[in-house]
């Protein structure tokens, strides 16, 4: 078929896909470079005695301990207290709003939140969290600021993914005779389970990656916390001790290997996601 095209056209369309190719091949050849150099340089300085123990200065122990359990109770608290104010306000925009103009204004609102730089989300959760609600510097205070941060990430891509299914199944559970919630909660929903998990896992990153807003709200302390109290206390997440190892102390090697960690860390955490949503398909199919 393309033999029939003019010359003109065949090398254009044959540039094109050129051109195309090349953006794939650098993507993909950008992303293993960061991969590969962050492992390469961190996988050797970890230890068993690294990732068990806590860092003390007096004794001269360089450990990360402390810093891998406050990342996973900032993540656990934060996708679990903006999971279902996400999705909720998707489900509303998309299913039971009626008035297209607010639906516009909260569009726009959270188009413009989710562009805001993370120090400024800080500084207005140091403020609000920290000081006038009265929680300190404390993981609970991160803990919220991240929750405003990844809102409307979660917001915009389960509602993009409530408009992919199609109207029709709407109308023919309707036509059967079932209320909306069941229709959200047993058709829409389990359709647009791919995109809610994509927004989770876009979550995760941004939370895991945070460390600017966590410096104002959450702190640097390199204190072992456990149990609920932990939230109450100041800590560090891996992000941030990267920081404070690479910026502060100069101490690249703990740094690439917290860098290191925090690579494995996503991974297991997105792989966790991707488990779910398939557990989750199986069990409604």
């Amino acid at each position: 078929m393309n033999e029939n095209l003019p010359l003109k056209r065949r090398v254009f369309n044959a540039a094109a896909k050129g051109c195309v190719w090349a953006a794939a091949f650098a993507a993909l050849a950008l992303v293993a470079f960061i991969l590969l150099e962050v492992l390469i340089r961190g996988i050797p300085q970890i230890s068993v005695a690294l990732l068990t123990s806590v860092p003390s200065v007096t004794r001269k122990i360089d450990g990360i301990l402390p810093f891998i359990l406050n990342t996973v109770y900032v993540v656990a608290l934060t996708i679990l207290i903006v999971l279902p104010l996400g999705v909720g306000a998707a489900v509303y925009l998309n299913e039971y709003a009626q008035n297209k103009k607010l639906i516009r204004v909260i569009e726009f609102t959270t188009e413009t939140l989710a562009g805001i730089p993370s120090i400024i989300y800080g500084l207005v959760g140091m403020l609000v969290f920290s000081q006038t609600m009265g929680f300190q510097t404390s993981l609970l205070s991160g803990c919220l600021t991240l929750v405003v941060m990844v809102l409307p990430t979660i917001i915009r891509t389960t509602q993009e993914s409530l408009k992919t299914v199609p109207q029709s199944y709407r109308e023919g559970a309707l036509g059967l005779g079932a209320r909306k919630w069941h229709i959200v909660r047993t058709i829409v929903l389990p359709q647009s389970l791919d995109g809610i998990v994509t927004g989770c896992i876009l979550a995760i990153g941004r939370i895991v990656g945070e460390s600017a807003a966590l410096l104002f709200t959450a702190g640097s302390a390199k204190k072992l916390l456990t149990g609920v109290k932990a939230y109450t206390r100041s800590g560090a997440t891996l992000s941030v001790a990267l920081y404070l190892y690479a910026a502060e102390e100069s101490n690249f090697e703990v740094a690439w290997a917290i860098a290191a960690v925090l690579l494995v860390l996503v991974l297991i955490i997105n792989s966790l996601a991707k488990l779910t949503q398939k557990t989750l398909k199986r069990r409604d199919a």
